[in-house]
C-alpha cells in the first residue's frame, strides 16, 4: 500500500535517492541561513531589537543544512548539485516572494515594510516546514539514523513558526495589519504553486532513480495535484491566520548546536 511512510522509507533506503533528498534539503536550509543573516545585518535602526531573533533564525537554518549534509556523509556519500526545478527557495524568489537577493547583497538598510514582508514570507514557508517535519517526526522520530535530526529540526521549525506569529501580531497592533494580510495572502498563493511544481519535479527525479512504474508515478503526481487543488480552494487559509503562540519569545535565546553523526 502506498503511504507517506512507505514512500519516505523507499527514498531513505536507497543511497542515490537519499543523497538527492538530503542535498535538496541542505541547500534550501543553507540558503535560508544566508538570507536571515543578511536581513539581521540590514535591520533598520527602529527594529534593532529584532536582529538577535533573526540571527537565531538564520543560525538554526544553517544548522539544519549542516545536519542534512552530515547525514549524507555518514553513509559515505557526497552531496549532489540541486536540480534547478527542485530549488524551492530560489523559485520563491523568482516569483517575487520574500526579499530580493540583490537587495540583501547590498548595504542599504532595510525598511520596516521590508521586515514585515520578510516575516510574512517566513510565516508561510515555516508553516510548510513545520508540517513537513511533523510528518517525518511522526514516522521516523525513533529511526536509528534520522531520529535525532528529525526531532531537533522539527522543534526548531515549530519555534520559527511561533516567532513569526508573535512578531507579525506585534506589527499588526502597530498599524500594519492590512499590509500583513495582503502580503500573507500573496505569499501563500504563490507558495502553494511553487510547492506543487517542486513536489512534481522531486518525485520525477525520485521515480527515475528508484525505477517507479508509470502507474506509480502517475498516482503520485495525481496526489500532488490533488493537494494543490485543496490548497488553492481553501487550504491556503491556514497559512495566513495569525494567533498568539503558546510559546512566547521562541527565538529569544541562542541557537542549539547540531548533533554529531559519527
Amino acid at each position: 500500500m502506498l503511504s507517506a511512510k512507505s514512500l519516505f522509507q523507499e527514498i531513505l533506503d536507497h543511497d542515490e535517492s537519499f543523497r538527492l533528498f538530503c542535498s535538496i534539503a541542505a541547500s534550501g536550509e543553507s540558503q535560508g541561513g544566508w538570507e536571515n543573516a543578511r536581513i539581521a545585518a540590514l535591520v533598520p535602526r527602529s527594529e534593532r531589537e529584532l536582529a538577535p531573533k533573526i540571527t537565531r533564525h538564520g543560525a538554526d537554518e544553517d544548522k539544519h543544512g549542516r545536519i542534512f549534509t552530515a547525514l549524507i556523509k555518514k553513509r559515505g556519500l557526497e552531496p549532489v548539485p540541486v536540480p534547478p526545478e527542485t530549488d524551492y527557495t530560489m523559485l520563491l524568489e523568482k516569483h517575487g516572494i520574500g526579499l530580493a537577493h540583490d537587495k540583501l547583497r547590498g548595504d542599504e538598510p532595510l525598511t520596516v515594510h521590508d521586515i514585515v514582508t520578510y516575516l510574512a514570507h517566513s510565516r508561510v514557508t515555516e508553516q510548510r516546514a513545520s508540517e513537513q517535519m511533523e510528518l517525518l517526526r511522526r514516522h521516523f522520530a525513533d529511526h536509528p539514523d534520522l531520529g535525532r535530526a528529525v526531532r531537533m529540526i522539527s522543534a526548531d521549525e515549530d519555534n520559527h513558526l511561533a516567532y513569526c506569529h508573535e512578531e507579525l501580531l506585534r506589527f499588526a497592533h502597530a498599524g500594519h495589519g492590512r499590509v500583513i494580510q495582503h502580503t500573507l495572502r500573496k505569499c501563500a498563493l504563490a507558495e502553494i504553486r511553487v510547492y506543487r511544481d517542486v513536489s512534481l519535479a522531486v518525485m520525477a527525479h525520485m521515480g527515475r532513480i528508484l525505477g517507479w512504474s508509470r502507474a506509480k508515478s502517475a498516482l503520485l503526481a495525481a496526489g500532488i495535484h490533488g493537494v494543490y487543488a485543496y490548497e488553492r480552494a481553501a487550504g491556503w487559509r491556514r497559512m495566513v491566520s495569525l494567533k498568539a503562540p503558546e510559546r512566547r519569545d521562541a527565538l529569544g535565546g541562542p541557537a542549539t548546536s547540531a548533533p554529531e553523526f559519527a
